[in-house]
């Protein structure tokens, strides 16, 4: 059984079993109402957002809620263990890319962006202390990605509690199955063609997260992932990173390291990498689309 919605700028499914209208619905507005309030939380293009008020404050201590700072000391962790790869900072260079509005926005809006690199990296120099966060002066944070893959393993966890045997939450290719379900195939897609299945993969526990540079694009080399090496948006023999972990919120920082390492990756983590020659690397058991 399907049921979707819309959030974070994505389409959400949820799948599950065959199970009574009562429990699915239940699930399924446990899901939403999930979805809904940590996008009012996080959200970087609502003006009264947690985010929004932290970002507009930089260089002060801010009281955040115990769930944003969550989100952010794993961000910060994620930081540190991908030595950098995966950068909360870069919101500077991600705005002046061209990403300073929604993307429907962006798509409908002819001016240029810059092409100048922002300096990134500054994720060292956030401070934490008690439930207050302090940004450097100019510095904000970016926790889209981060975000989405973090709700959709509460979402899930919660579908589950609310009486489901099994769930699978898939938040625009972010993916995490919850409960005791069967084995799954789940078919990788093709950069930049929705449609197309480019591999299959075998999963049944755990979590998918997905970071591509052919979606969320506005422009020869404009698209929302940032190289914080470089301050802009990354060219990179990577076209799309799929990658396995117990958790979509550590799935989809590792995701964002792949992509920006390379095929060296997959020594130290499990996934699928297509490259821009149309090859696919992988370590997960699958089959041939």
């Amino acid at each position: 059984m399907k049921r979707s919605f819309r959030a974070m700028g994505t389409d959400v499914h949820l799948l599950t079993h065959d199970a009574s209208p009562r429990i699915l619905e239940s699930a399924l507005e446990t899901v939403v109402a999930i979805f809904e309030r940590e996008e009012q939380r996080f959200s970087r293009f609502r003006s009264d957002s947690e985010l929004s008020r932290l970002n507009a404050s930089t260089g002060t201590w801010i009281e955040v809620t115990p769930p944003f700072l969550e989100v952010v000391r794993l961000a910060l962790a994620g930081a540190e263990a991908t030595r950098g790869l995966f950068d909360p900072t870069v919101l500077r260079a991600l705005e002046a890319a061209g990403y300073d509005r929604t993307f429907t926005a962006i798509e409908d809006h002819s001016g240029e962006p810059h092409h100048v690199p922002i300096p990134c990296g500054r994720w060292g120099e956030v401070e934490v202390r008690n439930d207050f966060i302090r940004t450097p002066d100019g510095v904000g944070l970016d926790l889209g990605g981060l975000v989405k893959g973090w709700t959709a393993d509460l979402a899930a966890e919660a579908a589950v509690a609310s009486g489901l045997d099994w769930v699978v939450v898939n938040a625009g290719g972010d993916l995490r199955i919850a409960g005791d379900g069967p084995p799954l195939e789940i078919g990788i897609q093709e950069p930049g063609c929705p449609d197309e299945v480019a591999c299959i993969v075998r999963v049944d526990e755990g979590a998918l997260a997905t970071t591509s540079v052919t979606q969320r694009r506005w422009g020869p080399d404009l698209h929302h992932v940032i190289d914080p090496r470089i301050g802009l948006p990354a060219r990179t023999p990577i076209l799309q990173a799929t990658i396995w972990d117990e958790a979509c919120a550590t799935a989809e920082i590792a995701s964002k390291r792949a992509l920006l390492e390379g095929v060296a990756a997959l020594d130290e983590l499990t996934g699928v990498l297509i490259l821009t020659s149309g090859e696919i690397v992988t370590n997960l058991s699958g089959v041939a689309a």
